[in-house]
């Protein structure tokens, strides 16, 4: 028998704990543990935080669903991992603080065999002065905080309907965000609202991010072929911003946000001021506050764990140039290599390098977007996880360890611009790989028949389809596992 506890009840954690359970036998536990009740379809925040969706219907409570699946599960944070046990443990394992109301502040172990950190990011509102929901701005990064952004713009565009012009931004609040992708689907969802409201010629929209130029995404922009001619995603993506009269700040490093005031740098120096109504600005993330110990006690935290806090993984973290960075730079089995029986997906892992060139303002600030893992990427990871962890339980020494380079890795994302069924419209834009690969695909690094981007109605039908189709799967409902991450 064996035990493989999971941290993290989200995309990534959630996907490999289902399909654990599926592979493995009836006597081997999986056994979750995640400080939060609630399971949360993030990408749908986006229709929460305009007052398209409401809270519940992006989320679900993970209990029953553990209960059914004879999955065991476990209310708590995860505050330290022990690889080799200690003087009162044989086994591995991870120190818990309880977050379970009727078990509050206690703190218990949990012994594994295997386990999997799935425990995606800390919102690092603290980054930037005044960000975030208990600063200044809002943030759509938990339906908690799509409810109250939906509020605040509702708010806003109450005003404009009395005649009051409005200063809308929307971005990243921070040099080193990621989720460039959010942003922008958030944009132009609040630019759908404010049409629909018919109050649009009193509302400023700004874009504010930390990206070089538009279309970029944290993945170093995109080279696609339509109808026989190569275009980028920086003009398709400019020509949607001058389609609905979006004004970009680009190359943006948030340095803090005041009441109706937001500062920052850009990469030619320049300090400047933005007055805005309504803010909503995505935080950096970092890695949960996790450490590890040996089996002495001392701390090997720095082993384990990236300066940023995410787990480091079978990737090549050694210093570069931006030049001599490679595909085979990043992880293809996601496992530590001095404890092969620990695993880190999703957000969890830490990235080797960035996708998008880094740069820095004169002022030698970071301005760079960090490598987006959220998403399909995730659930890949999740299951590959959960694939590789059954092999080793089921054959030991002698398993097949199969591999998911993210430089190997395909990706799709559907950013809605709008919701409604007739109205409604999303861009659509598939990559591969993930991560470039210059010497197989010379030029663009990234294969040209599956690199593509279409805005229309279509893909708006799609994103709402998905919406379903994943909390269908995320609820473990019957052939699940027959739809794909």
């Amino acid at each position: 028998m064996a035990r493989v506890v999971v941290m993290g009840g989200g995309i990534a954690g959630h996907t490999a704990a289902l399909h654990l359970r599926r592979m493995l036998k009836r006597s081997d536990e999986v056994v979750v543990v995640t400080p939060n009740s609630n399971w949360n379809w993030i990408p749908s925040n986006i229709w929460v935080g305009v007052g398209k969706m409401k809270a519940d219907q992006v989320t679900f409570t993970l209990g029953p669903i553990y209960k059914r699946k004879g999955i065991g599960y476990e209310q708590a944070l995860a505050t330290a991992i022990h690889p080799e046990g200690d003087a009162s443990h044989a086994k591995p394992f991870v120190d818990l603080t309880y977050t379970d109301p009727a078990r509050a502040d206690e703190h218990g172990e949990l012994e594994y065999d295997y386990l999997i950190n799935a425990t995606g990011p800390k919102l690092n509102f603290g980054a930037t002065p005044g960000l975030g929901p208990d600063g200044h701005s809002n943030s759509v990064c938990t339906a908690g905080h799509a409810v109250e952004a939906s509020a605040a713009l509702q708010a806003s565009i109450d005003k404009m309907k009395n005649g009051e012009r409005q200063v809308l931004v929307v971005g990243m609040g921070h040099g080193t965000c990621t989720c460039e992708g959010a942003a922008f689907e958030y944009a132009f969802n609040v630019e759908h609202e404010v049409r629909q409201a018919g109050v649009r010629d009193l509302a400023d929209i700004v874009y504010l991010t930390n990206e070089y130029e538009l279309g970029d995404f944290g993945v170093g922009g995109l080279t696609f072929t339509q109808q026989g001619f190569q275009t980028t995603s920086k003009l398709w993506t400019e020509s949607l911003f001058r389609e609905r009269g979006i004004r970009a700040v680009t190359g943006a490093h948030v340095t803090g946000v005041e009441e109706g005031v937001v500062h920052y740098e850009q990469l030619d120096g320049s300090i400047s001021s933005l007055f805005f109504d309504f803010a909503m600005l995505l935080p950096p993330f970092r890695g949960v506050d996790l450490k590890a110990f040996d089996a002495e006690g001392s701390d090997i935290s720095a082993e384990i764990f990236a300066p940023s806090g995410f787990m480091k993984v079978d990737a090549d973290y050694s210093a570069k140039p931006f030049e001599e960075w490679r595909a085979e730079d990043w992880p293809s089995t996601y496992q530590v290599p001095r404890f092969p029986n620990i695993f880190a997906v999703g957000i969890a892992f830490a990235p080797p390098h960035q996708i998008s060139q880094p740069r820095k303002s004169t002022n030698g600030t970071v301005i760079a977007p960090s490598p987006p893992r959220t998403g399909m990427p995730s659930g890949i990871m999740g299951k590959l996880a959960a694939t590789n962890v059954a092999e080793m339980i089921k054959h030991g020494a002698s398993a097949e360890v199969r591999t998911a380079s993210m430089a190997d890795m395909g990706a799709a994302c559907v950013a809605s611009a709008g919701s409604g069924l007739r109205k409604g419209s999303a861009a659509s834009m598939t990559m591969y790989p993930v991560v470039p690969d210059l010497v197989k695909y010379p030029g663009t690094g990234r294969s040209l028949d599956d690199t593509f981007g279409e805005i229309g109605l279509a893909g708006h039908w799609i994103k709402l389809l998905l919406h379903y189709l994943f909390i269908y799967k995320a609820k473990a409902r019957p052939g699940w596992h027959l739809i794909p991450e």
